[in-house]
């Protein structure tokens, strides 16, 4: 057996992650805020990148077009770039300036009203700062006030106590009996119910403070917590030896307090959903606009744009000079393009959703059909991961409501007849039929297992048990009312 040294040719096909393809995967699952940061932070990092003024903007026409016919959308102006190669090519600065010189490379969006500035300096009171102000307002000494302060700072966002008396009294070196004395005294405080250890001196306070010392109240909570939340009223009463109105009555007042008073003070914010995508109806047909609006407006710099004049002149000077504005070029290309990309895609999917789930816009949710990823991946000729990135923190506005994209894939189950329904429109069901019973004899999970099996929906009494704790609903023993 030899053993010899020869070259063979061989031809192979094989997927590189360049870049900018990198770039593009990043873009298109990120959500509209993440967009926006991530903009922000290459117009940082790159200097030929720069926000478009809005007054430079008169005169020009509305850089965003539906899609009609072929699907083509031209979201972004910019002259094709491919950003292939290494850089090391000569550069024709000449070509770039007749190309790009006079409008650059721009990212239109519409303007939108700002929030008026009143609005952004002004900072809501927290529950924290209300305690303070109410404890300089008491008489106390420098020590109370400092117990105070460490009390108030171990509160969370619903005004429970997260530290033990012991804890603080050993953190400030002081006597456990002056610290329940301060603690009595912000329990004392607006709002009623602050500063409790617990769900039932919460509620204990309350009561205080409204002048209700009910020894029936104060029994269910001292004694009947447990049965008090699985509404078994009638249990209570024969503890009690007292009669079921009797127990009604204090359960009325005691459903009105409020169990976590510190939440009207929480700096929390609401998280508002902006559409990436407005369908809207126009005679028989859909309409589909994306939503540019909020996204940053980019454009190449016209400080650099004379920079690059004088590189055409030869007045740029090193060949580390051109080297440099070359590289921030290509960056400046790319995000352009992967934003270009990624809005038409979002386009491309939104547009076969609407097509495939038309009965669900037409009709509403009973008629939503089963659907996976698969689906539109063959019909949009994409792998389904692209459809999971796209659909992924996207939101879609609909004569219907607002949805998620993902929201439009659903499990099928099945029908008694052979057709299949979707696993959204079975939870619609099951929402509606809770909706419409008698609340004082609410239904269990198996009287609704038989009102869908009349329907033709046939599906086991577990998976109304889970569609229903998905649903954030109760049980029925829960869910019954003596009032």
């Amino acid at each position: 057996m030899s053993i010899e040294l020869k070259q063979s040719l061989k031809l192979t096909q094989q997927l590189i992650m360049t870049p900018q393809l990198q770039q593009a995967i990043k873009l298109l699952q990120l959500s509209r805020i993440e967009l926006a940061d991530l903009v922000a932070q290459e117009m940082e990092q790159n200097p030929l990148l720069e926000e478009q003024a809005p007054d430079e903007m008169e005169g020009k026409e509305d850089r965003r077009h539906e899609l009609e016919g072929s699907g083509e959308q031209e979201i972004i102006r910019t002259k094709e770039v491919t950003g292939e190669g290494d850089g090391k090519e000569d550069f024709d600065w000449n070509s770039y300036l007749e190309d790009y010189g006079p409008v650059g490379v721009t990212y239109y969006r519409e303007e939108s009203d700002l929030p008026p500035v009143e609005n952004l300096m002004t900072r809501k009171e927290t529950l924290a700062d209300y305690l303070h102000w109410q404890l300089n307002l008491s008489p106390s000494t420098e020590e109370e006030k400092r117990i105070g302060g460490q009390i108030i700072g171990n509160l969370d966002s619903g005004g429970y106590l997260l530290a033990t008396v012991e804890e603080i009294a050993a953190i400030e070196k002081a006597d456990t009996a002056l610290v329940e004395r301060v603690l009595k005294r912000i329990q004392d405080f607006d709002p009623p119910g602050v500063a409790a250890r617990d769900l039932r001196e919460c509620l204990v306070n309350q009561l205080e403070s409204l002048g209700l010392n009910e020894p029936l109240i104060e029994r269910i909570l001292d004694e009947h917590m447990k049965d008090l939340e699985t509404k078994n009223y009638p249990l209570i009463a024969r503890k009690l030896k007292v009669t079921l109105e009797e127990v009604l009555v204090a359960v009325r007042v005691i459903t009105n307090l409020d169990p976590r008073p510190g939440m009207v003070y929480s700096d929390e914010k609401p998280h508002f959903i902006v559409p990436d995508v407005f369908v809207f109806k126009m005679g028989d047909a859909y309409r589909i606009v994306l939503n540019d609006d909020g996204l940053p407006r980019i454009k190449l710099s016209s400080a650099y744009r004379d920079i690059l004049a004088g590189a055409a002149n030869g007045g740029v000077g090193t060949e580390q000079n051109k080297d440099y504005i070359r590289e921030r070029l290509q960056s400046a290309t790319w995000l352009i393009k992967s934003i270009q990309q990624r809005q038409r895609t979002i386009y491309r999917v939104s547009e076969s959703i609407v097509a495939q789930q038309q009965a669900f816009f037409d009709k509403g949710i009973q008629y939503l059909k089963p659907m996976v990823l698969r689906d539109i991946a063959e019909d949009v000729e994409m792998h389904e991961s692209t459809i999971s990135r796209v659909t992924t923190n996207k939101y879609m506005h609909t004569p219907r409501g607002i949805f998620e994209l993902k929201y439009f894939f659903n499990s099928g189950i099945n029908r008694t007849d052979g057709d299949a329904v979707a696993s959204e429109s079975v939870r619609e069901r099951i929402r509606d039929i809770i909706a419409r019973e008698d609340p004082r004899k609410p239904l269990h999970d198996g009287q609704i297992v038989s009102l869908l099996e009349k329907s033709g929906i046939r599906i086991a009494r577990r998976t109304v048990a889970k569609y229903r704790e998905l649903m954030g609903i109760l049980p029925s023993l829960k869910r019954k009312k003596f009032f």
